[in-house]
């Protein structure tokens, strides 16, 4: 994409034409004391080309390559082989249609790769349908949140202290604008909170919403739960982060769960400094009318050959708005296609061996660094994901540890800035890629940072 800037002349016709006399009219509406007074303090005017390509390729050594280290991070986002033949099929010329899929005649690429995306999605859920996608597994579990409300009629969430701080804040974000209560709490070292969750269920809540495995990686069964809510009228929400667990644990749909929702980013998508990633949104049959984004179906056409169309689209962009399910425009299709070809090219023995490797590697390196003075592990249960205690806070032993070439974790006081106790808390994610060498070089540099 080129930058062509506007001469005076330019400027001047365009304004003329809109009837506004300077730049500044256009942002009227923008309070005075919000606005920039001038320049950016510190940022040049202007600098040629090779100048800012040098400068940001400067900048741009100063980043960590995840594929370059030693790599443990993960809540929310994971390190996995992506085959290159993943990246290979989603350029072929099938999946290279319009950009939505509206002409059916010439998306059947799109569109059937998105029913077997659903399908997978359904599968691996434990649900009756899943939808073609949504942005990312943070807003999928608003949208959750959001459907939970239409089906109940209720405005009140309780949301598990294990559920992402970054899911949750989306969801504060969005509660503000439409009314509902979301009754949140921060998670501590020792167990779950499946109890407060219980007793916190009334005739106003509408769902509960619980991670699995929770931020901290612990793995809890949601049967109890899911009867509690069932039996008050409540929807259980389930958010999965982690779906490659999956292949290892039982799913959410066979505990009961109504709806489950997550974050696909582990299959077929690289970690891509944070985004696009790929939302999953998956429910029971009789709620699918209330099911945002769209849904891919399977027909015949005139010659009785079978097809694939947009079945459902219940959003704005659609129909009248007072009717829509959800704002959302558009789907992560590209990303979606990724993580289908990845699902496929593993098929179900795949991942099972898949997640079992993680699994014993995860096992591994515990073993390891719970054995280092000073060091303790908090799970009774985990899968690729496990939370430590150190002798101290865990942020500053993060940034030691990177010093040292080894992206060791992700601290609990990045995520809960403000929680003294959760301080000296350390994420540690371990997937497949993990060697020898790494976990070898992760256990020798704690041991010295520690020292």
């Amino acid at each position: 994409m080129r930058y062509l800037p506007l001469t005076p002349d330019d400027r001047s016709e365009m304004l003329g034409v809109i009837g506004a006399g300077t730049i500044d009219d256009l942002f009227v509406d923008v309070p005075a004391e919000a606005r920039l007074p001038g320049p950016v303090p510190g940022l040049p005017l202007r600098q040629s080309e090779m100048a800012v390509e040098r400068h940001f390729s400067n900048l741009a050594r100063k980043n960590k390559a995840a594929s370059d280290h030693p790599f443990f991070l993960g809540a929310g986002a994971y390190k996995h082989h992506v085959p290159a033949s993943v990246d290979h099929l989603i350029q072929r010329g099938e999946f290279l249609t319009a950009y939505t899929p509206y002409q059916p005649e010439i998306a059947q690429g799109t569109l059937q790769v998105l029913f077997e995306f659903q399908t997978q999605v359904a599968r691996l859920f434990g649900c009756d349908v899943a939808n073609a996608s949504m942005y990312d597994g943070s807003t999928a579990c608003w949208e959750a949140i959001g459907m939970a409300g239409r089906v109940t009629r209720r405005k009140k969430a309780v949301l598990s202290s294990g559920l992402h701080p970054h899911y949750v804040s989306v969801a504060k974000t969005m509660a503000r604008f439409t009314g509902d209560a979301l009754d949140t709490a921060t998670p501590s070292l020792g167990g779950t909170d499946l109890d407060r969750l219980i007793a916190a269920i009334d005739g106003e809540t509408s769902c509960v919403v619980v991670q699995y495995p929770d931020v901290l990686g612990r793995i809890e069964d949601l049967s109890p739960l899911a009867a509690a809510c069932q039996a008050a009228g409540a929807l259980l929400i389930a958010v999965v982060t982690e779906p490659v667990a999956l292949g290892a644990i039982k799913s959410p749909g066979e505990m009961g769960a109504d709806i489950v929702v997550g974050e696909g980013q582990s299959l077929g998508v690289g970690l891509q400094f944070g985004g696009p990633y790929v939302g999953l949104f998956a429910t029971r049959d009789k709620y699918v009318r209330q099911m945002p984004g769209r849904l891919c179906g399977e027909t015949v056409d005139a010659a009785g050959k079978r097809g694939y169309v947009l079945t459902l689209s219940t959003r704005e962009q659609h129909i009248r708005r007072e009717k829509a399910t959800s704002n959302i425009c558009t789907n992560s299709g590209l990303c979606a296609l990724a993580f289908s070809i990845h699902m496929t090219l593993l098929g179900e023995r795949g991942l099972r061996d898949l997640a079992t490797l993680n699994h014993a590697r995860a096992v591994q390196v515990a073993d390891r660094l719970a054995a280092i003075p000073g060091v303790s592990l908090v799970n009774d249960s985990f899968f690729n994901e496990f939370t430590l205690t150190l002798p101290k806070p865990a942020r500053g032993v993060v940034h030691d540890l990177a010093a040292k070439g080894v992206l060791g974790g992700v601290s609990l006081g990045r995520l809960y800035p403000e929680e003294a106790a959760l301080e000296n808390g350390l994420v540690v994610a371990v997937t497949e890629v993990a060697s020898d060498e790494d976990i070898a070089a992760f256990e020798a540099a704690l041991k010295e940072v520690l020292a």
